[in-house]
């Protein structure tokens, strides 16, 4: 069986913004769950509201098939510029063990306006982000994905996906992986 880590922020969490405390869509209506259940693989969330691109690598399990990676978001709205983010971006995928073969970087899809997106530049970044994560990929030599292309709904704070943006992202992840 494959096994499979996700390795995000509050997007591969599964975060519901209309909660307060930090709650969660439904299993069947995140991401990283609707992919466990559409491939019957072992995968793994380790998604964490609020993360931005670590320092360092974390471990990662021995036997692990498949890495996915989506992060930068939140770089980019505490500020960093896309290059920053790609920056820290590339640090820390380097300092990960496993064969380049097993490592899927996603570009995250680009913010639109809403409560936590004031600024059109915002959103010019986070093109300009996807642009540098796929050069990034190429560079490195690991798989490359952009979500950006797969029509994800976002909530109203122009961040975070709805539940039919998880199914979008679901539906777009699983195309990009057959």
């Amino acid at each position: 069986m494959m096994k499979v880590i996700c390795f995000g922020d509050s997007n591969t969490y599964g975060y519901d913004p209309r909660s307060y405390f930090g709650g969660r869509y439904d299993a069947d209506s995140r991401w990283v769950d609707i992919l466990a259940a559409k491939t019957g693989w072992e995968v793994r969330n380790m998604g964490q509201n609020g993360r931005e691109i670590p320092s360092a690598a974390p471990a990662i399990p021995a036997g692990t098939d498949l890495l996915i990676v989506m992060l930068g978001t939140n770089d980019l709205l505490q500020g960093r510029s896309p290059e920053q983010a790609a920056e820290r971006l590339e640090r820390f995928l380097a300092g990960i063990t496993l064969d380049r073969g097993r490592i899927l970087l996603i570009a995250p899809p680009p913010v639109a306006l809403g409560q936590w997106v004031p600024s059109p530049q915002l959103i010019a970044d986070s093109h300009a982000f996807a642009q540098l994560c796929q050069a990034l990929a190429e560079q490195l030599g690991i798989r490359f994905a952009d979500a950006g292309k797969w029509d994800i709904s976002l909530t109203y704070d122009g961040v975070h996906f709805t539940e039919q943006g998880h199914r979008a992202f679901a539906a777009g992840l699983l195309e990009e992986l057959r």
